[in-house]
């Protein structure tokens, strides 16, 4: 089982901060943008006498209103294709356990996101990747090399879209091609789409339950933790039309109990989180975005492409070793009493050697928080030892 990249750094930055240091937080998917205050009145507001469970599908209300939610995105699915999960993370661990035996085979484009490894060992199946490159800013690998790949141990392959950790969105030829292998191999497509709301080009947002002909090979993963700034209350969900899929993913969630009740409230409440609350949300994020890239790709040695969705990019740094680069900052540099934790990119990548000189940022601070973050990453440079 590999520690996280995004989270295995914890321990140095907290001994930093015991130090009196300052520690800026690009390395985590933890928005400061404040939750929509429907999900805090439906908290402050729970009349139930009992805190009891929920069905093991999740509550019926909370499902019904998801559907509807999806309509908005042009996904037609019915309450029973929902069974809500205890996070995406779970929603991603269900689908592989119910999906894969052990020893079979699922193809994931790297970077990706690191736990995808985590569950799919879990799982006792195997992630098989195909590179993807920051010098085309992370474009979709020819279909030939997904071919390549496909064994008769493969049941899967997984996207993320918009994708984390580099932000990429997929053009409709990407995903028709995705698509098209599919249905020639008889495969799963797993689609985690958890940042549907953060596409900032003109394209269209476009979900696996878009593609025609896969309806029923389609599994989509969901979580309203980023959407509605609300991480903590561990709410996700796991879409599909695959009947036999959904009864063998109910045997885990009936396993497991329930979702988390005071979770599945509040989630339920902050669909409700009126437009003009997601368009902030959404304005916050270009303006973030814009001011990262341009920073970024101004100090001496740093390239990121600009990233099309999520809140996320990958960034080049002129060291030798990415992983030594982010121990070093939290463990031994300082400037003006503040460092920098970042997540060292070789975590999101399977194939050795690969996102060495790389980090994963997280655009989740505030853009004053950010200016100050990248002064330090820009004196950290000039200080490291290991610089290229």
């Amino acid at each position: 089982m590999p520690a996280s990249p995004i989270r295995r750094l914890v321990p140095l930055a907290d001994r930093a901060k015991a130090r009196g240091i300052k520690v800026y937080h690009l390395n985590i998917g933890q928005p400061d943008v404040p939750t929509p205050p429907e999900a805090f009145e439906a908290l402050k507001h729970i009349d139930r006498k009992v805190l009891e469970y929920s069905p093991s599908a999740g509550l019926l209300s909370l499902r019904k209103k998801l559907r509807q939610y999806y309509k908005r995105f042009h996904i037609d699915v019915d309450t029973d294709d929902i069974i809500v999960t205890s996070g995406g993370s779970e929603a991603v661990l269900f689908a592989f356990m119910a999906c894969l035996d052990p020893g079979d085979e699922i193809i994931v484009p790297e970077p990706a996101y690191a736990n995808y490894m985590a569950f799919a060992i879990s799982a006792g199946a195997k992630i098989v990747t195909v590179s993807s490159s920051i010098d085309n800013g992370f474009e979709l690998p020819p279909v030939e090399e997904f071919e390549k790949l496909i064994s008769p141990r493969t049941k899967g392959i997984l996207i993320c879209n918009p994708n984390n950790p580099t932000g990429y969105l997929y053009t409709m030829k990407e995903m028709l091609q995705i698509r098209d292998l599919v249905l020639k191999h008889d495969l799963f497509l797993f689609s985690d789409e958890v940042y549907r709301e953060f596409c900032y080009t003109g394209a269209p947002y476009i979900s696996a339950f878009h593609l025609p002909g896969i309806e029923g090979k389609v599994v989509l993963i969901d979580s309203v933790s980023k959407r509605y700034n609300e991480c903590g209350i561990r709410i996700g969900a796991l879409i599909t039309k695959h009947k036999e899929l959904k009864a063998n993913v109910m045997k885990f969630c009936q396993a497991r109990l329930s979702p988390p009740l005071i979770g599945q409230i509040v989630a339920e409440a902050s669909i409700d989180a009126s437009p003009e609350y997601m368009l902030a949300t959404y304005n916050e994020y270009v303006e973030r975005r814009k001011f990262l890239v341009d920073r970024i790709n101004k100090i001496p040695g740093c390239y990121t492409p600009i990233p099309m969705g999520a809140f996320y990019t990958v960034v080049r740094l002129p060291v030798d070793n990415a992983d030594r680069f982010c121990s070093w900052c939290l463990e031994e540099f300082e400037f003006e009493g503040a460092t920098i934790f970042m997540a060292p990119a070789s975590g999101f990548y399977t194939t050795p050697g690969r996102g060495i000189d790389e980090v994963r940022m997280a655009y989740v601070l505030d853009k004053t928080e950010l200016d100050h973050a990248l002064t330090v990453l820009e004196e950290a440079l000039k200080a490291y030892p290991g610089r290229k």
